[in-house]
Formats: C-alpha cells, sequence, structure tokens
C-alpha cells in the first residue's frame, strides 16, 4: 500500500491555520505483515529439491503465515488494516487509497506508507484515543512527532511548517558523482536543446537519474517543467539531453536547501489557478505546451 507522494503536503494544506497547533506523529507496525495470516488466501509452496516425500511425490506445502516475498502480504496486510481502520470508523479516500479520515466525533487524518502511519489531528485526544485502539489490535511503536517521512524532511517552527529532500538531493548528487559540480542558478538553458547530438551510450543511466529527479518535484515546484522536459527523452537519449540533466543537478547544488513552506495563516486558506498554453510552440512536434500554476492564499 503506497501514499501518493503529495499527499502529505496536501493534507499540511488542508489543515490550514489548525496545522501549527496540532501533532503529526508517525507510527510503525512491527512486522505487520507477518501479523496478517487470517487473511491469507492458503499460499501454496512447491517443495524445494532435497526435501520431498517420496511417499508424496506430488504434494506441496500449504502456508499458515505469510511472508514478505509473497505476492500476496501486502495484500493480506492491506486488507486487514483496512477493515481494522473502517470498524474504528475510519473513511478511505477516493483519491489516494492510503488516505483515512475519520470525522465523528473528531476530524482524525491516517496516512499509510507499507507498515509506516501518519496520524493529525486537531485534537490531541482524539489521535491519542487512535494511536491506543490500533495499539491494543497490533504491534505499534510510537516513534514520536514527525520528522522525516517518504524522504521528506519536516521542520516545525512557531510560524509555520517547512518541507524539504535537502538529504535525497545530496544522496543524488552523490550518485550522479556530482557533489563537487559547479553550481548553477536556473535549472534549463534559456536558448533552444539540442536535439541532434549523438545517441547517448548508457541511457539507463539517463532514466535513473531523471527519474530520481520526479521524486523532488512534489517539494521542489520549481523543477517540474525542467524534468518534465527531460521525461519526453526516456526513450531515445541524447548527449546534450544527459547535460540538461546534469544542468538541472547543477541547480539543485546551488539550491539545495529551498523546499515548501507552510506559513500560519489566521484563516482557511483558499486555492487560486492560473493556467495558460501556447500554440504548437514545440520544434519537434509542433504540439502545444500547456501550464498552470496553483497558489494557496490566505489572509
Amino acid at each position: 500500500m503506497l501514499c501518493r507522494m503529495n499527499s502529505m503536503p496536501s493534507l499540511i494544506l488542508a489543515l490550514g491555520p489548525l496545522f501549527l497547533h496540532i501533532p503529526l506523529r508517525i507510527l510503525w507496525v512491527v512486522n505487520g505483515f507477518f501479523g496478517s495470516n487470517e487473511n491469507l488466501m492458503a499460499p501454496l509452496i512447491v517443495i524445494r529439491l532435497g526435501f520431498e516425500d517420496p511417499t508424496q511425490p506430488h504434494h506441496v506445502c500449504q502456508l499458515h503465515k505469510s511472508l514478505y516475498s509473497l505476492k500476496q502480504a501486502p495484500r493480506a496486510w492491506y486488507d486487514k488494516l483496512h477493515a481494522t481502520l473502517h470498524s474504528l470508523r475510519f473513511v478511505g479516500s477516493q483519491s489516494d487509497h492510503s488516505l483515512f479520515v475519520k470525522r465523528d466525533p473528531t476530524l482524525v487524518f491516517i496516512l499509510v506508507y507499507v507498515v509506516d502511519i501518519l496520524v493529525t489531528s486537531p485534537s490531541s485526544a482524539a489521535y491519542q484515543t487512535v494511536i491506543k485502539q490500533l495499539s491494543a489490535l497490533f504491534p505499534i511503536k510510537d516513534l514520536g512527532a514527525l520528522h522525516y517521512f517518504l524522504g521528506i524532511e519536516v521542520k516545525r517552527s512557531s510560524t509555520g511548517i517547512f518541507l524539504s529532500q535537502t538529504k535525497y538531493i545530496l544522496d543524488l548528487l552523490t550518485k550522479a558523482n556530482m557533489v563537487e559540480a559547479k553550481p548553477c542558478s536556473t535549472p534549463l538553458s534559456t536558448s533552444n536543446l539540442d536535439h541532434h547530438s549523438p545517441l547517448l551510450d548508457n541511457a539507463s543511466e539517463y532514466r535513473s537519474l531523471v527519474g530520481a529527479l520526479q521524486y523532488l518535484t512534489w517539494t521542489r515546484p520549481d523543477l517540474s517543467f525542467a524534468v518534465n522536459l527531460m521525461c519526453q527523452f526516456m526513450h531515445t537519449p541524447r548527449v546534450s539531453h544527459f547535460q540538461d540533466v546534469k544542468r538541472i543537478l547543477r541547480y539543485l547544488k546551488c539550491t539545495i536547501d529551498l523546499g515548501l513552506w507552510f506559513s500560519k495563516c489566521s484563516s482557511p486558506p483558499s486555492i487560486v489557478a492560473y493556467s495558460d498554453a501556447d500554440w504548437a510552440g514545440c520544434v519537434l512536434d509542433r504540439r502545444s505546451t500547456g501550464s498552470h500554476l496553483d497558489l494557496s492564499t490566505s489572509h
């Protein structure tokens, strides 16, 4: 069960003026997969060579407990957790199946990533009650206040919450051998991209780096256009495209501490959206390029 990467920033934004006063707790279910054996649909395993019973050569083994290596284990764990949360009057989100909301008597949010559970509520008593209920059903370990979740670093202050991925960027620069690269102030050049250079010999490295850059766009929306542009050449990347990816990494070296800042507001935030598109602006296929900007404003 994997949550969408924009779920946590969206959850903090939805809490609006309340999020400065509410806890963000992270829980870990110890051996969650192994505790979901009753939902397992009788998995069978062929007996390994050397362990056969000569009197019963065609028999197989039937497991009584789910294992991490089985494809049914995540499904069994999700079914058990979903049924448990449903019994506690939580309702699953239609847009993200790992997000659960309880509205009565007090609003409580639960965000699940495999066996990691994020719990938050405007009421301390409400979220503590939920933690006690889950602890009575599963071996729960309370990891305390949220500081790190799915590669996203969470820093709180008296004026807001800051989400960043500094450690992830450092790991990415190390992976690309660009820790000592010269920083630059923009992710893309103002000139047109070169699409006539030789094909890249190691296309897998290009795909790996661009895929890793996509994960950064949740806390770094300034990278969205550049990364989306590089994604268009995944199939047949060229040497010039790889140089453009390195420019994005150099831009990250210059802006490694940037992220999303959710400041304190006196009223619920409102969403303002803008959109625009050119006309057949792409020089390769003459397609139009559209864009949109969503802003959260408060007074």
